[in-house]
């Protein structure tokens, strides 16, 4: 599996621990914490097991352990000590840390068992917004620097998108109680991220609302089926790498969609980076931007 990555410069090293390169340098030349093969160019070269090295060595010195005192204990007093702080640590950190384990790895059953044991004792909403989210958006910054492959990111992302699909399935079978408004959530052409989509679909209905998920790249032309509804119509999309212009794509939605409708029955809710560049103040007042899933639900 040539995708699996198991070798790591210094950046990487950085960029998994926290731990500064110039520090990493240091604690090799002063405590020799690490030793790293080198490249014919006189490059470092780490292995799987020196990043697992560091990344607890990083962990102790974070709880309190100075580096001086770490660097005269084995391995195996490293890895006792690490897990036994750990186990103290709370539930979050600990199944973020495993999750990324079972992403590097490939490793289907310690993702499984880890969410399983966070199900315990946490709902799959918490689970979601305290451990998937934050876990995302490392994978998201770690994209930066080249340490997470497409193949970890899928793999990751298809799990999680299992546990939203179950969920969801759940909360279908019952019928919708708050029927006032109905939801139509769709992303726009080409935009295929829907994992935040997916959530905002479980946390509606969960609130008891109607919704109709349509995914990825729908043309607005099929959008405008919806115009007969005679309730509140709230139409959702997350704009992640799509639309190249949210200016342009906003213009033809308000154009074909919401100046056809009456104005106090037709909302557009957004979210996502795209968003970050839209002037609020430009837009139309049937169109909204929210900074996450959870300011949008407070809304409504």
């Amino acid at each position: 599996m040539e995708y699996v990555k198991n070798e790591f410069n210094i950046k990487d090293l950085e960029a998994l621990s926290g731990v500064k390169a110039h520090t990493i340098r240091i604690w090799e030349k002063r405590y020799h914490i690490l030793k790293p093969e080198r490249t014919d160019t006189n490059i470092r070269v780490y292995d799987t097991k020196a990043l697992q090295r560091l990344l607890n060595i990083a962990f102790l010195n974070e709880n309190g352990y100075k580096i001086s005192r770490i660097s005269k204990l084995k391995n195996d007093e490293i890895d006792k000590l690490t897990h036994e702080i750990r186990t103290a640590n709370n539930a979050e950190n600990r199944a973020i840390k495993a999750f990324f384990v079972s992403m590097y790895n490939f490793d289907h059953s310690l993702f499984l068992n880890t969410y399983n044991a966070l199900l315990e004792k946490m709902t799959f909403q918490e689970i979601y917004e305290e451990v998937f989210i934050p876990m995302l958006k490392q994978i998201g910054d770690l994209w930066q620097t080249n340490t997470v492959k497409p193949a970890h990111e899928h793999f990751i992302s298809h799990l999680i998108r299992q546990k939203l699909f179950s969920n969801i399935e759940k909360l279908q079978i019952e019928p919708a109680f708050n029927k006032e408004k109905i939801f139509i959530l769709f992303l726009p052409n080409n935009e295929i991220h829907d994992i935040g989509l997916l959530y905002l679909q479980y946390s509606l209905l969960s609130l008891g609302y109607k919704v109709v998920y349509l995914g990825h790249s729908i043309p607005l032309e099929d959008l405008t089926s919806f115009a007969s509804q005679d309730k509140l119509v709230y139409f959702v999309s997350v704009f992640t790498i799509k639309p190249e212009s949210p200016e342009t794509y906003l213009k033809e939605f308000y154009d074909k969609i919401l100046a056809n409708g009456d104005s106090n029955r037709f909302q557009l809710a957004l979210l996502g980076l795209k968003t970050k560049a839209l002037n609020i103040e430009d837009l139309p007042p049937q169109i909204n931007i929210y900074e996450n899933p959870t300011t949008f639900i407070r809304s409504i």
